[in-house]
């Protein structure tokens, strides 16, 4: 754990760098305006709340129960954000949401389901929009950003579907390399987690053909969907409302390519939480990048402390409101084993 709280300083580091090396001061942070900056920021919170309602919603409807009450199985859904923000390529989140649902008696590998179905919605959200985002840019004249967009999000869109199409005809096993590697250094706990790990992809891919040879799976999965591009139109109001704050012109349907381009950017798994690419990706999109960029050009480029305030906004404060989900979701988990005198503690 100290490691993610550690990563929460790392991920300023790129705004020391853009406050040493750009014209950009924290008073032109400040200019945008303290309502704006709170709408932005009420916006963000927004989006990882419909995030969290997803995570519900799927639960409900793919375990058939919910696991625990509304507040605690959001609440987990943010303790596990917490991770994927503090994660180069924003991986990680997942682990976090299969272990409290196996915690609250779901199977590995039903719990793996439902993690996997947000990852499918993720992906074909973010996708999409990046391929529109990315394809609008390069008819706008804006070459470089427009191919780098789709570059970076076409492999992800064809793995995701590769994997869906492969698991739905076999199961899925730890590929023999890993399993090799790992017997070499530790062979007892490789065989035992190895064991498992099967178990749970056995149980993943047969969940997966039972609920893709089903109708049943598309309302629920269509309801997700319409909840993922729901949460991304909040993230491009966030955007939005900053911009036009300091008369930077750009609509809504613009501010939504714009976070949908930095978005695909930040997943490259280079810095922590994409930070520096998130800010990067909006700024090229924004300023219809042709060509390479000349660092001089970005240095002096006024959008940079709009640019700078929509990331802390949409990055820091809900890293905040996530970082208070995991400890509660840490304390409770303390607080429910076992003591030395073998009595199970209750649990809040």
């Amino acid at each position: 754990m100290n490691w993610r709280i550690a990563a929460i300083p790392a991920s300023i580091v790129p705004f020391i760098i853009m406050f040493l090396t750009t014209k950009v001061s924290p008073q032109d942070i400040f200019a945008v305006g303290l309502v704006p900056f709170v709408a932005s920021a009420v916006a963000a919170v927004a989006r990882i709340m419909l995030q969290a309602y997803r995570f519900k919603y799927f639960v409900r409807k793919f375990i058939g129960y919910d696991v625990s009450s509304p507040g605690k199985t959001m609440a987990a859904r943010l303790a596990g954000e917490f991770v994927t923000y503090t994660t180069p390529s924003y991986v990680g989140g997942e682990f976090v949401r299969i272990a409290w649902l196996s915690k609250n008696g779901v199977p590995t590998g039903k719990a793996a389901w439902v993690a996997t179905m947000e990852i499918i919605a993720d992906v074909f959200a973010v996708t999409i929009l990046a391929f529109v985002a990315g394809a609008l840019a390069i008819s706008r004249g804006g070459t470089a950003i427009g191919v780098t967009v789709l570059v970076v999000a076409l492999p992800t869109f064809a793995f995701w579907l590769i994997l869906i199409l492969y698991s739905a005809k076999r199961n899925l096993q730890v590929p023999k390399f890993i399993d090799r590697i790992a017997r070499r250094f530790a062979k007892d706990k490789a065989d035992k987690y190895i064991t498992q790990a099967n178990k749970a992809l056995d149980d993943l891919c047969t969940m997966s053909r039972e609920n893709f040879s089903s109708s049943k799976v598309i309302k629920p999965f269509a309801i997700g969907l319409a909840l993922t591009f729901a949460s991304f139109l909040a993230y491009g109001i966030s955007f939005m409302v900053l911009a036009d704050s300091v008369g930077v012109g750009i609509g809504m349907f613009d501010s939504l390519m714009a976070v949908a381009a930095s978005n695909a950017i930040a997943n490259l798994p280079i810095t922590i939480g994409g930070s520096g690419l998130a800010e990067l990706g909006i700024w090229a999109y924004i300023s219809n990048l042709a060509s390479v960029p000349n660092l001089a050009a970005i240095a002096a480029d006024s959008k940079l402390s709009v640019i700078i305030a929509w990331r802390i906004a949409t990055y820091h404060v809900p890293l905040v409101i996530m970082w208070i989900a995991l400890m509660k979701l840490a304390i409770g988990k303390r607080e429910t084993m076992v003591p030395a005198d073998g009595e199970k503690k209750k649990e809040d």
